[in-house]
Parts: structure tokens; sequence; C-alpha cells
């Protein structure tokens, strides 16, 4: 029970920073991390200077004890010692008697009794020393060196400067160390404001292109940097949107214009029956006429079913597996009986959709078909690492301009369209987005005379 509150204010926090925006939190982030850098260089600093000044102390002290202990050795002491940078010099003989000293320092009582002498001594490393009981206000630094004669020379030096040295150098950082963080953070708030910007002027790019907008594009930034590649990327796939955008509406609107012809055609025909009521021949005559134009609805639906398939999968077939197209094909042709001549090399293996496959030679066929005066000549063989179906007629052909625009949707040749059996135009349609799906491709070519249809597709 006890962890439950902890939980909830956990929850509480985090919410509470997902809430906030992406600048507070990078310079959240990154004052919290130069926080706690500057304090450990502040505190590291301060503790490499403190032993850097007591260094220098006790080196300062131990070359001062040598040149007096070199001097007490060869008897050249003087009678009054002197120290320049304010060392405290003792001299004490092998009875404590202290012999020598520096101007200031007692005469009577040695900083160090003999016992305390002899550990630092054996220590060989200065030691701290309060001066208080000397007379001196401040704690020392004190180094004991041994001479000849039983003699011992004490170094001494105020330890006061390097305190000075050392609290300045803390006041410094404690007063520094904040202003350097806010003034860093203040800098971190205006470069990452301004890093983030175009990113805001790409979400308000973004708010003002609505469903209705046309060509509306997000503001590319000019710097090369990764928000340069994202709204260079982003205005592609809106670029993508639009096209497929464009393509729905067209689809519709061809649709729309294709279901009109035969729905006004039933009903012309069933109101021309209603108003004139006549024998049953009428009515037979009536309902072929309705039939053919339900035929007509039925194939467009059902190749705007089979588009909008191949459109959900993304270009994709709805199944990838091993097809015999030698036999898919004969099998599919067996309806046309003498209508059609068929020629294969067997086995061609294929990878895909065989239903679809299917559609696609159907598709072919019956376009052929519409035209040709001869039977059609359907031929299949593997070339190289192909299979490679055509489909050949004897018709009028198809001008070498129009060779690729048949393949749109609801597109017809003037021809087709004075023909009541040429179709919505999608066939061909269906044909090139299914073999693109299954890796191929799909050209027409002069038959001289007529036209053949080459659909080439990768062999499993």
């Amino acid at each position: 029970m006890a962890a439950e509150p902890v939980t909830a204010g956990a929850r509480r926090t985090a919410g509470w920073w997902r809430r906030k925006s992406l600048r507070f939190r990078l310079v959240a982030v990154a004052s919290a991390v130069l926080a706690v850098a500057l304090g450990l260089s502040a505190y590291v600093m301060v503790g490499v200077l403190g032993r850097t000044l007591i260094a220098a102390i006790d080196e300062s002290i131990y070359q001062r004890a040598r040149g007096v202990v070199s001097q007490a050795d060869s008897g050249q002491l003087p009678d009054e010692l002197t120290s320049p940078d304010g060392t405290l010099i003792q001299v004490i003989d092998s009875a404590g008697r202290i012999t020598h000293a520096t101007a200031g320092t007692d005469r009577l009582v040695p900083l160090l009794n003999a016992a305390e002498r002899s550990a630092a001594i054996a220590q060989r490393r200065s030691r701290f020393l309060d001066g208080a009981p000397y007379g001196i206000p401040h704690r020392l630094r004190v180094r004991v060196l041994s001479a000849d004669r039983g003699q011992t020379v004490i170094a001494a030096r105020p330890f006061s400067e390097v305190e000075t040295s050392i609290s300045t150098a803390g006041h410094v950082l404690i007063i520094g160390t904040p202003l350097l963080l806010v003034l860093l953070a203040g800098a971190s708030w205006v470069i990452i404001g301004r890093t983030l910007r175009p990113i805001t002027e790409l979400r308000r790019g973004a708010e003002v292109i609505t469903g209705t907008a046309r060509s509306r594009r997000l503001p590319v930034p000019e710097s090369r940097d990764e928000v340069h590649h994202l709204a260079t990327t982003l205005n592609a796939m809106l670029d993508r949107l639009e096209r497929a955008d464009a393509r729905q509406r067209a689809l519709v609107s061809d649709a729309a214009h294709e279901l009109r012809s035969p729905l006004a055609s039933i009903r012309l025909q069933l109101e021309v029956a209603l108003g004139h009521p006549g024998g049953q021949d009428d009515w037979r005559e009536t309902a072929e006429g309705v039939l053919e134009d339900t035929t007509r609805l039925t194939r467009l639906a059902e190749d705007l079913l089979a588009l909008a398939r191949l459109d959900e999968r993304g270009g994709a077939p709805a199944r990838r597996e091993p097809v015999e197209l030698d036999g898919l094909a004969a099998q599919s042709l067996e309806r046309y009986g003498r209508a059609v001549t068929f020629k294969a090399d067997a086995p061609v293996v294929v990878s895909g959709d065989a239903l679809d496959l299917g559609r696609v030679l159907v598709n072919l066929v019956d376009n052929a078909l519409r035209h040709t005066v001869s039977p059609v000549a359907v031929e299949l063989r593997a070339e190289g690492a192909d299979a490679v179906l055509t489909v050949t007629d004897d018709g009028p052909g198809i001008p070498e301009e129009d060779r690729e625009r048949v393949f749109d949707r609801f597109t017809r040749l003037d021809s087709a369209r004075s023909r009541d059996e040429g179709g919505a135009g999608l066939g061909l349609a269906i044909v090139r987005e299914t073999v693109n799906a299954h890796g191929g491709a799909v050209h027409l070519e002069d038959a001289g005379p007529g036209l053949r249809a080459v659909v080439r597709l990768p062999l499993s």
C-alpha cells in the first residue's frame, strides 16, 4: 500500500514532464547535465588547486630546511637566520635547545617536542600544526629534517595564504557557476528555439493545408539539415497524396460518367415499355435491351472492383505462389474455342496470383477479339529470366502515339467509342497495374498488320 502513493506521484511527474514543450525539455535536460558537469568541475578544480598549493608550500619549506641543514652540517650557520619568503626556522641541538631561529620565531619553545620531531622525521613529510599556542594566529605547515651532531631543523610556514586562495576560488565558483549556468541555459533556449523554428513553420504550414486545398506545400528551410530533409520528404508525400487524390477523383468522375449511359438507357426502355404497353414481343425486346445494359454495368462494376483491390493492396499481388502459366493460359482460353490459337513452351512457371494473371490474359484476348477478323494468336515462351506472353490480332491496330495512352483508366479511342461492345476503357488499365504488381511490364507493338500485346513476367 505504501508504494501506491509513490507510483501515483511518479506518474503525475511523468505526465507533467510530457506535457511540456520540446524546447523546454531540451533546455531543462541540457541545463541539468550542465549543472552536474559544472558542479563536478568546480569540486575537482578546488581539490586540485588545494593539493597543488599544499604541494608548493611543502616543497618550499623542504628546500628551505635542506638549505639550513647544509649550513648546519658545514658549521656555517649565521647567528641570525633570515627568511625572505616568511618561512619560520628553528635549529635545535641534541639537548633540545634552540640555537638558531629566524626573526619573530620563538627562541625558547620548539614548535614540536622531541617525540613529535622524531615522528615527523620518520614520516618524511610535512604536517599541520596549530600556531595559536606559539602566538601565531594561523595554522602552520611544518617539516622536520635531521642534521649532523644530533641537530634538528624545523621549517614552518603559515597556511593562511593557501586557505585564502582556496576560499577565494570557492567564492568565485559559487557565484560564477550559477551565473554561467543561467547564461548557458539562456543561450540554449535561444539556440534551440531557432533550431526548432523551421519545425514550427512546418506545423503552421500543415495547419493551413485542408482537404480542399490544392497544390499546397510545406515551407522548406534553406539549411541542408535534418529538418530540410523532413520538409522535402513531407512535400514528396503531399505530392503522392495529391496525385492519388486526383486519380481517385478522376476515377469517381469517370465511373459516374460511364454509369450514366447504361442507367439512362435502362430507364428509358422501361419508361417506354410502361408508357406504351404492347404485346409480349415488345416486353421481350425491352428485357433484352435491359439485360444488355445490365451486362455492361456488371462488367464495369467488376473492373472497378478489380482496380479498387489493386489500389488497396498498394500495387502488390493478393498472394505469391508458383503459377504454371502455360496451364493457366490453356484453361483460360478454352472458352474461346477456335477464335483463339495457343502455342506455349512448357513448363513456364511464374510467382504471383493465378486469378489476377488469368484476368490479364482474358482482358487482352477480349480486347483483341473486338478488332480482329482472323483467330487471335496467343503465344507463351521463356526468354532468359522472363516469361513472355504475346496476344496478336490482325485488326486496324493503334497509332504509335496512342499505344501508351490506352493503358490509362477510362481511355478509349474513337473507334472503340463508336461500338457498344467497346467496354469502359478499364481492361488495359487493369492489365498494366496487375502486371506491374507482379514485377513485370506490358507494351503494345505493331504486328503488321494488326496489334501485338507483349507481357513480360519474371520466371519463378
